[in-house]
């Protein structure tokens, strides 16, 4: 046979080789335009790096070697753009969709992966109900804010001795129920709430309802939403001598809260939640991947990259253990996580699809740089 019969015939018989290959399709969706796009790419990097390591491990799943892709959807934070994203990723066939990252994109979204029984497993959706409509394709890998804010709450009252306390929310589903729980944690432990005011996740001049709230001297100010809004707030109450304490839950616990601020932030004067938590020797697997994802990134960790990434791997686990990542085959497996050791701690979801044991690591701020205070569970 001549050289060239030879090369055509190996390229034949490699070819059904080839064809073995299985491609799995990942959905990733959260807000990577708008005013919180920096939390929203955040997430979104953590997705990439997990599914880039998976690749280059060759990960087998039933016997066949996967080629792991990403397919993002930018959501805004709006959610009428957050379920046409989700209807994209069904009509592209994912076999399962990592997301989204707000708690407002994250519910009318997931009657859509619902629907076409497809699993989602959201790092930072929040509010309670996410996983209290009964789907089974709905988890996430993170507290939910009965436990944040009610933690938050107790905190305020126990811990900073606030007597005078005044709650402001955004309107949106992850702000107003943090806001709720925290009211509900305050009053819990003893405590008593003076005002309680509402902007929405746009708003840049709060002037009228500080000045409402500055009349009835808080020594402690909640607020439920995200930086962008954050950032701002604080600046008018330094403008308007407010020299409460500042608290708020996990979306405004980011990296880039003291820029937002510029400058104006005390050391110790905000304290914040993110809705997660590691601890001894769950720390060095955390600040391995920040040092990680800095070397191939070149930027530092917001809030939620590590939860993404272990979320992607968490997915992928159920696929191998499965042996198929056909949603409908693999979702009973997932379901039934328990004992997972990933960078944010030990994962196992409980029958609601809430992370068991989910932790909370409180956080301030000196010198412009965050501060872990405590892990509470």
């Amino acid at each position: 046979m001549k050289p060239t019969l030879i090369a055509a015939a190996a390229m034949l018989l490699g070819a059904p080789a080839m064809a073995q290959d299985l491609v799995v399709k990942i959905g990733h969706v959260g807000p990577t335009s708008g005013a919180i796009a920096h939390l929203g790419k955040d997430n979104e990097l953590g997705a990439r790096m997990a599914i880039d390591e998976l690749n280059a491990k060759g990960v087998t799943i039933g016997g066949k070697k996967a080629k792991f892709e990403l397919l993002a959807e930018d959501d805004a934070g709006d959610p009428k753009q957050g379920t046409a994203a989700a209807q994209k990723l069904m009509d592209s066939k994912v076999n399962g969709v990592i997301g989204h990252l707000n708690s407002g994109t994250s519910i009318p979204a997931s009657k859509v992966y619902s629907d076409a029984g497809v699993p989602q497993i959201s790092p930072s959706a929040t509010n309670p109900k996410f996983t209290r409509n009964g789907y089974k394709t709905a988890f996430r890998v993170v507290a939910d804010d009965v436990h944040l804010g009610g933690t938050l709450g107790k905190y305020a009252v126990k811990e900073l001795k606030g007597q005078s306390i005044a709650v402001i929310d955004d309107r949106t589903a992850y702000g107003q129920g943090v806001a709720d729980e925290f009211e509900k944690g305050v009053k819990a432990s003893g405590g008593k709430v003076v005002g309680r005011e509402f902007t929405n996740d746009k708003a840049t001049d709060f002037t009228a309802i500080l000045t409402s709230l500055k009349a009835k001297k808080p020594d402690v100010v909640f607020f439920g939403g995200m930086d962008a809004v954050a950032g701002p707030m604080l600046r008018q109450m330094k403008q308007l001598g407010i020299e409460a304490k500042f608290m708020g839950g996990d979306g405004i616990c980011s990296g880039e809260l003291p820029k937002l601020a510029a400058g104006t932030m005390g050391d110790g004067q905000v304290v914040c939640a993110e809705a997660g938590g590691v601890e001894g020797e769950s720390k060095k697997s955390m600040e391995g991947f920040k040092a990680k994802f800095k070397e191939k990134y070149k930027v530092d960790v917001q809030i939620y990259a590590p939860y993404v990434y272990d979320a992607v791997n968490v997915m992928v686990a159920a696929m191998v253990k499965a042996g198929s990542a056909e949603p409908a085959k693999y979702l009973p497996v997932l379901a039934k996580t328990d004992g997972y050791k990933g960078v944010t701690g030990t994962i196992g979801f409980d029958g609601k699809g809430d992370i068991k044991n989910g932790a909370l690591t409180l956080f301030t701020y000196k010198g412009g740089a965050r501060e872990q205070i405590a892990v509470v569970r």
